[in-house]
């Protein structure tokens, strides 16, 4: 809580006195009206975050108290960075309150057109990111594999029901040999979230599509999801594996539950990389589904010789970038680690809470499979 508390306090403070009190000079009434703003929606905040994501997922209370996050989290980074712009006046030779008055204009000016950007970024359709990964066990039947993987579409309180159609005919567009997604599908269960999902039921994939749960859906009834996605015709790799074949040589096509699982109180529910390979023959390549990227020692330590994330959002809003390094080995990309085993990391399909994308761009990832023989 004392941590909470400590974010919040910064969060909302920050830009209060920097925009207010820290040379502009204001009259008493604008102090007063900008103080009482502050105050206002940061005590309205907490309250409006537990309605929207508690148990009771009021959509309403979501949408705001997201929106806010974003605009204040943007606030707060371009209020310290418009000390920059104050310090260029002061060796400029310009006084307060012209020079204060001036930064405030900037940082306004700037958020502004940050938000703005940021929101069509989250909400426009993902654009295709073409990636090509060569496995050296991979069989030449299936050198050229295309693998489409979609992460992170978090459907939640902002309907995206015509988006989740447009990612779908994106998708179907790529001619995709395999489409897997690797969780974090939505906010909220999957009835709620029904008609927002329901495009993935059009996917087309020749060989196979396959499933694995991120970290949000265990608030939001895992097994859930694992039957739902099921009933769309995905195989939910709960732990388990799927081989694909082509022309003489096969893939193995397996996942694992999201790290957080077994701390989620859901029955049967835990990372087991030793189920998910069962009975699997050692001398195929594998390619596993699982949602974090820091899930990438299991698969070391298992020879798996692709492994394919999201979770991070490639940061979604900058500077949060920095911040999920502290937590997670690789914000995006291709990455090596081990001399088998490589890691994808997606900078996620669509958006988590704040409806922003701030230099780091949404994606579909095409991922080409080549043979090493």
């Amino acid at each position: 809580m004392l941590t909470i508390v400590t974010m919040l306090v910064l969060l909302f403070g920050v830009p209060w006195w920097l925009l207010v009190f820290s040379g502009q000079d204001w009259p008493t009434w604008v102090e007063a009206t900008a103080s009482g703003v502050f105050l206002a929606v940061l005590l309205s905040f907490p309250r409006l975050m537990m309605q929207g994501h508690g148990s009771r997922h009021q959509d309403w209370a979501a949408r705001i108290s997201d929106t806010t996050l974003g605009v204040i989290w943007v606030l707060f980074t371009c209020s310290i960075l418009g000390n920059l712009v104050r310090l260029g006046l002061f060796l400029g030779g310009v006084d307060d309150p012209a020079r204060s008055r001036i930064m405030d204009a900037a940082v306004v000016g700037v958020a502004l057109v940050a938000l703005l950007w940021g929101n069509h970024e989250a909400m426009k359709v993902s654009r295709v990111r073409r990636v090509d990964v060569t496995l050296p066990r991979l069989g030449a039947g299936l050198d050229g594999l295309r693998v489409v993987l979609l992460t992170d579409t978090h459907y939640g309180p902002i309907n995206r029901a015509r988006w989740s159609a447009g990612v779908v005919d994106v998708v179907n567009g790529l001619d995709a040999d395999l489409v897997c997604h690797t969780g974090d599908i939505a906010d909220g269960t999957a009835v709620e979230r029904a008609e927002q999902a329901a495009p993935l039921g059009q996917v087309k994939a020749k060989l196979g599509r396959a499933y694995v749960t991120g970290n949000h859906e265990y608030f939001s009834e895992a097994q859930g999801w694992l039957d739902h996605m099921r009933e769309l015709g995905w195989d939910d790799l709960h732990n388990r594996h799927i081989v694909i074949s082509r022309d003489g040589a096969s893939l193995v096509v397996a996942g694992v539950d999201d790290r957080t699982a077994a701390s989620s109180g859901t029955p049967g529910h835990h990372t087991d990389h030793a189920a998910a390979l069962a009975g699997a023959d050692p001398n195929l390549p594998v390619l596993l589904l699982a949602h974090q990227p820091r899930q990438i020692d299991g698969a070391v330590a298992h020879g798996i010789d692709l492994q394919i994330s999201g979770h991070t959002h490639g940061g979604q809003m900058w500077p949060f970038h920095y911040l999920v390094l502290t937590d997670q080995p690789v914000l995006q990309g291709l990455s090596r680690h081990s001399e088998r085993t490589q890691l994808y990391t997606s900078r996620g399909t669509g958006f988590w809470g704040p409806p922003f994308r701030i230099f780091a761009p949404s994606e579909i990832t095409l991922i080409t499979l080549r043979s090493g023989r």
